[in-house]
This record gives structure tokens, C-alpha cells and sequence, in this order.
């Protein structure tokens, strides 16, 4: 199949061509996320496969229709990018990465919470300058600190089991409760008893329209004065501004970010740094010492990248074969 490959970076046209090498698929790499003004590149190609914030809405997905693009390969996990509902009716089949390296985004998580309440990043910036005074530079033990973990799929499961290895107990909210977490000694919980009880907030569930905003005014209200939330899967999933004002008058003790609910606006996986930040949010954010962002990097390692290259070719490949891919996404 021809396939074009939207949002494309270096690392994509590395590991996605070494994947495949001596495959049937033609990849033709564009550097432009997808959306309606690029959308005619795709003409007479099979597929599109696109990233977290290629647009996959109507319209689009209408013009990949007219252009005989019968399936949308998604690189990534989520898919709250595209519209299910007019992908079915069109007859385009979506698919997923659904676990390309749990591993990766909980270990990033787990850095940025070490990074935070041991304030490495200010430690190290005083080092270089030669000042080595411990004042404003406390920490605090993670040992037999409660963690809430909102989200039990693979890499909640997987951050459980690390935060377990430090000593922490486990508080879990999830619909769907698993077994292994309560293997690790995790408690489920609801979302009102993790948010009042925990000392460290880790979010590992997908942005739908249940989560969106699940880090808000009203939880953020029954907190212990302090706490540290880390978000390593959807920025939607807090209110910005709820957060700032949690911050501003210290309920909010440490916020770690690697996605934020305006990061395509914001321009993540560009570089920016000769332009000035229109988010007036996301700069009032870098202005808090106890704020770390990263930009969207907690699933950048070799290993993931590997593969979500091999699982989306397996994907193109059953579905030129079978007329579904290996990881159907419901409702396509």
C-alpha cells in the first residue's frame, strides 16, 4: 500500500523505514500535520498515518475518503484526534499503538516527580554557577508516601509497581479495577478519597469526555495543602487554570506536565525558541518554580519508537491482507 506519513520527524523516517524494509508499503514522509489545507497530499494513498495532533475530524477525514484512503494508522495510543463516528460512516478502519513501551511514559513520570520534589533542575542550574548552598533545595523522603494513580491500564500498572519499590502505598481509581495492581498492594478508591488522601497524583487515563478536566476546581478543593500531581497522557485532563490558582496559594505543591490541554497551539515537538509564547497560560506556568514541563517526550525512547514502528507496519500489513488491522480502534 502507499501510505503517507504525516507529522513526520527524523526519528519517524529512521525507525518507520527500517521497519519497512523489505515490506510491500511505500511510505511517502510529510513534515506537515495533517488537516484540511494538507489533506490533498494524501491523495491515492491507501492510508494516512498520522500522530497526536494531526487532525482527524469530518471534513478531513471526508477528503481522505474522496482520495481512496480506506484506513488511519495512528502512531500513538490515544485517538482523541479522530472522529470514530464519521470514520465508520465513511467506511475508513482506524487503528492504534496500543502499548508501544509502557515502561517509557512511567519511568518519565517517575522522573518528574523525583526531579520536582528534589528540585533537581534548580540544584543543577546552581551548581553551574558555582553556588552550592543547600537552602531552598528540600526535598521530601517518597518513601511511605501515598500515591494516587488515576488510570490502571498498562503504564498506571507499571508506574504502581515502581512507586511500590520506593515504599509508597497505592490508592487506584479506575472503571475497570485489574487484578496486578491489586497484586502491587493498591487500594481502588473514588476519585473524591484518592484526591483528599494521596501525596502524589499520577494521571495515566486516556483524555475522553469523562476525564476532560477530572483535575479541577472542585478536586483540587479536597487536596492535602501541597500535594504533587504529575500528568504524563492528555493535557486535557487538568484545568490550567484551576492548577495556577491551586499553585498560586499552595494547595498545588509540585505540578509535573509532558503534555498540556493547548500544546498543538503552543507548538510541542517544533522549535519554538526564536518566537514569542501567545499562551498566556502556558507562560504564567513557567514563571512557578515548582513547575516542571517537558514537551511531550515521556514516550521518546529508543524502545518505544522501535515499537510503534513494527506494530504499525503488522497493522498496515493484516490490513491489506485481512481488511482489518491488528489493533482496531472500536466503532471504525
Amino acid at each position: 500500500m502507499r501510505v503517507a506519513v504525516f507529522s513526520s520527524k527524523p526519528y519517524d523516517e529512521q525507525y518507520l523505514g527500517v521497519a519497512a524494509a523489505g515490506s510491500p508499503h511505500r511510505l511517502d514522509f510529510y513534515e506537515a500535520q495533517l488537516n484540511c489545507d494538507v489533506v490533498k497530499l494524501a491523495a491515492d494513498h491507501e492510508a494516512v498515518c498520522v500522530f497526536v495532533h494531526d487532525d482527524v475530524t469530518g471534513d478531513v477525514l471526508r477528503d481522505l475518503a474522496e482520495g481512496g484512503t480506506r484506513l488511519v494508522a495512528l502512531r500513538a495510543a490515544g485517538f482523541n484526534n479522530v472522529d470514530l463516528e464519521v470514520a465508520k460512516e465513511l467506511g475508513i478502519k482506524v487503528c492504534r499503538v496500543p502499548a508501544y513501551s509502557p515502561y517509557a511514559v512511567a519511568e518519565h513520570a517517575v522522573a518528574l516527580i523525583l526531579s520536582l520534589v528534589r528540585r533537581t533542575p534548580r540544584a543543577y542550574n546552581r551548581v553551574r554557577d558555582g553556588n552550592f548552598a543547600l537552602d531552598g533545595l528540600l526535598g521530601y523522603d517518597l518513601h511511605e508516601k501515598t500515591v494516587g494513580i488515576v488510570g490502571t491500564g498498562r503504564i498506571g500498572t507499571v508506574f504502581a509497581g515502581i512507586m511500590k519499590g520506593f515504599g509508597c502505598k497505592l490508592l487506584a481509581f479506575d472503571p475497570f479495577p485489574n487484578d496486578e495492581m491489586r497484586a502491587l498492594g493498591a487500594d481502588y478508591v473514588d476519585l473524591r478519597e484518592l484526591f483528599a488522601s494521596s501525596d502524589i497524583i499520577a494521571l495515566h487515563a486516556p483524555l475522553t469526555s469523562e476525564t476532560h478536566h477530572l483535575v479541577n476546581a472542585a478536586t483540587l478543593s479536597v487536596v492535602k495543602p501541597g500535594v504533587t500531581i504529575v500528568n504524563t497522557s492528555r493535557g486535557g485532563l487538568i484545568d490550567t487554570e484551576a492548577a495556577i490558582d491551586a499553585l498560586k496559594d499552595g494547595r498545588l505543591g509540585y505540578l509535573g506536565l509532558d503534555v498540556y490541554e493547548e500544546e498543538h497551539a503552543v507548538g510541542f515537538f517544533e522549535d519554538q525558541s526564536a518566537s514569542i509564547i501567545q499562551d498566556d497560560t502556558f507562560a504564567r506556568l513557567l514563571t512557578f518554580p515548582n513547575v516542571l514541563i517537558t514537551a511531550h517526550q515521556a514516550f521518546f525512547t529508543a524502545e518505544a519508537l522501535q515499537n510503534i514502528a513494527d506494530t504499525t507496519m503488522a497493522n498496515l500489513t493484516a490490513f491489506e491482507e485481512t481488511g482489518s488491522p491488528l489493533h482496531e480502534v472500536g466503532g471504525s
